[in-house]
């Protein structure tokens, strides 16, 4: 291996001695559902249980503590719309260091407040991360405070790796790993950490399809830039990728992968109904590919890292709804009734027949497209299965009445 990875073995093992005092050793559960999902034997390396709720807080915690001992600083600076904020915030509170963070002008109140809440001073900056992080190096350099970057520093790729010896200690036989990918600082710490203890353990990143910039570098074998980014997984959305991760990468990690946002949601669902966890977007990608299919597993035995769990509750919400009507769990039905009395009830009739629960019901009589004399009735409905759905549909067709899925 190169004395690069070797650099940065040695400081993972030196961040192991130094966070394993301070943070979390987050469990490496067993999950019978993905298992049998995939045909393989699938663990989760939960750092959504971790401190602050994500695993960034081993890289900034190892990284300050390192400029405590050596330099004597007073202050750092940082730039983040997430998790990097709060893993920054909450270790330099515990190391008795002021922050500062910047963040962009419409990053959701849940996650600057907090950040406020480890004590930390809070600017908000710009339109993007981009804006906020040129902002936050300018501050930086004329205050002459360290800036503590998100991935692009082997102290917080160093810090991050204690998860791969973790699950080494936890499961010594381990054929593959899966990990989120963002900027690399995750995959290239966890990626070092194991090779060197068993270099025949293959690690898998995973990008969203809609940010893929460290997908697209790792192919290539260069940087690549992707401007236009969008994806629900906020927390791995980078448009340039480091330089200092891709070398990591290109070394010892195996393969790459990207899901789309439907399985990304599809990964959040499956894990907080049937692993009773609740996972953020960007740190369920490591599942979304182990559900799609974009990584077989079937017969191996395989770690998917769930980095974080901060996810916004209304986004949360909006997951659970749309993925309930995906799978044709719930549905919406609608159809034309005669504006009289009585008209509705047949219809609720039929769904209590058949022991259905309705959960909505909207009724437009004042639509210019809906004829007079007419209403648009559309429910909301729990359904056990699809089958159920198209005998409901027979059955009020049976009693004159035309309903269609919507």
């Amino acid at each position: 291996m190169s004395s690069l990875v070797e650099d940065i073995n040695i400081r993972i093992r030196e961040a192991y001695d130094i966070l394993s005092p301070v943070i979390h050793h987050t469990p490496l559960m067993p999950s019978k559902t993905l298992s049998d999902m995939t045909q393989g034997e699938v663990l989760l390396k939960l750092e959504n249980f971790q401190k602050t709720g994500a695993f960034k807080v081993r890289g900034a915690y190892y990284k300050i503590s390192k400029l405590k001992q050596k330099e004597g600083i007073s202050r750092v600076v940082a730039a983040s719309s997430g998790n990097h904020a709060q893993g920054v915030a909450y270790s330099a509170s515990q190391l008795g260091i002021a922050a500062t963070i910047f963040m962009p002008r419409y990053t959701p109140f849940y996650k600057v407040n907090a950040t406020k809440s480890y004590g930390a001073q809070v600017i908000l900056h710009g339109e993007t991360y981009d804006e906020s992080y040129r902002k936050a190096l300018e501050f930086a350099n004329a205050q002459k405070m360290p800036f503590i970057h998100p991935f692009e520093d082997p102290d917080i790729i160093a810090g991050q790796g204690t998860i791969g010896v973790e699950i080494f200690k936890d499961a010594h036989r381990v054929d593959v790993v899966v990990v989120p990918v963002g900027g690399g600082g995750l995959i290239s710490g966890i990626a070092v950490a194991l090779k060197k203890l068993n270099d025949k353990i293959k690690i898998i990143g995973v990008q969203p399809s809609g940010a893929p910039a460290m997908y697209l570098s790792y192919k290539q074998g260069k940087l690549v830039e992707t401007p236009n980014v969008f994806s629900i997984a906020d927390g791995v959305i980078v448009k340039k990728p480091g330089e200092l991760t891709l070398k990591i990468m290109e070394e010892v990690v195996d393969d790459m992968v990207l899901v789309d946002d439907k399985d990304t949601a599809r990964a959040v669902f499956v894990l907080l109904e049937r692993a009773k966890t609740v996972a953020e977007p960007a740190g369920a990608l490591s599942v979304a590919a182990l559900l799609s299919g974009a990584i077989d597993v079937k017969g191996k035995r395989a770690v998917a890292v769930v980095s974080g769990g901060n996810v916004e509750p209304s986004l949360l919400s909006r997951i659970i709804t749309q993925t309930l009507f995906v799978e044709g769990r719930q549905v919406k039905i609608r159809g034309m009734l005669p504006d009289r009395p009585g008209q509705l009830k047949r219809v609720i009739d039929v769904v209590a027949d058949l022991g259905l629960n309705i959960i909505s019901i909207e009724h437009e009589r004042v639509n210019p497209l809906v004829a007079p004399g007419l209403a648009e009735v559309t429910l909301g409905i729990e359904v056990p299965s699809r089958e159920v759905i198209n005998l409901l549909i027979v059955r009020l067709k049976e009693q004159g009445l035309s309903f269609e899925v919507v």
